[in-house]
């Protein structure tokens, strides 16, 4: 049994660079799939957070490592993709997680916040997948896991920046799967519900509001980090070899109702 599971979804051998891997959902992954046995390196903006996540890992017995990069700018994005790939070698797995959400009214958005909603949520992720993509392909074997939201196709308010560009992510998914997945490189979207991490900390202070979104799951409660875990494992994993240019629904039912 043990090594038949191992065969479907066990990592060693592997290296992943998952992005926002210092909280909330991404290190939640992070961790998983340094569990399952892939060297992980995170990459994020805050080296105290960065510090604290390698040491879990490590703790856990996993190899980890970390890149300090803002991902607002293309120059940084550049340094972090060929900086990760130092530790533990060309990484076979990337998590796009890093996030950014700003929240005025969409009338108010500027200019200025619409491209760094964009560079986080939608350009770094292009980018990233630019950089390790193509040889993943040469390699004959790859996973791309891209974190979506419900607002790439739904509207909530005071977001409007923030859903576009996960909109626009969501679309990317479907078109790095085309450009690579006939080479052994499997891209997938996982879409969470409303999870309770740093980025949705203006809507988890609400308690009225976090009720009512958790009522609206069919579960009855909204995410947490830990949620996601065997998911981004079997999408790492060879499990996932004929699962590609999918959105993933990680909810509690939210989307269905």
């Amino acid at each position: 049994m043990t090594s038949y599971l191992d065969r479907l979804f066990s990592l060693r051998h592997r290296t992943a660079v998952v992005t926002g891997g210092s909280s909330g959902i991404g290190r939640a992954i992070a961790l998983a799939l340094g569990r399952a046995g892939a060297s992980v390196v995170i990459v994020a903006r805050n080296p105290v957070r960065l510090a604290d996540a390698v040491a879990e890992l490590v703790a856990a017995g996993c190899g980890a490592a970390s890149v300090s990069a803002d991902l607002r700018h293309r120059a940084e994005v550049a340094r972090a993709a060929e900086a990760a790939r130092a530790p533990f070698g060309p990484p076979d797995i990337l998590v796009n997680c890093a996030g950014l959400n700003l929240r005025p009214p969409l009338g108010q958005l500027t200019t200025a916040e619409w491209d760094e909603l964009m560079a986080v949520n939608l350009t770094a992720p292009f980018l990233l997948g630019q950089s390790y993509g193509p040889r993943m392909a040469d390699r004959g074997w790859g996973r791309i896991i891209n974190i979506t939201s419900q607002q790439a196709d739904r509207a909530f308010g005071n977001s409007g920046g923030y859903g576009a560009a996960k909109g626009g992510l969501a679309a990317l998914t479907r078109s790095q799967s085309e450009a690579w997945a006939p080479h052994g490189v499997c891209v997938n979207a996982i879409c969470p519900g409303f999870v309770v991490t740093p980025l949705t900390a203006l809507v988890s202070a609400d308690p009225v509001r976090t009720a009512a979104l958790a009522a609206r799951t069919m579960v009855g409660r909204n995410g947490l980090p830990d949620d996601f875990a065997g998911v981004a494992v079997f999408l790492a994993s060879p499990a996932s070899v004929y699962v590609t240019g999918q959105s993933i629904r990680v909810d509690g039912g939210f989307s269905a109702t």
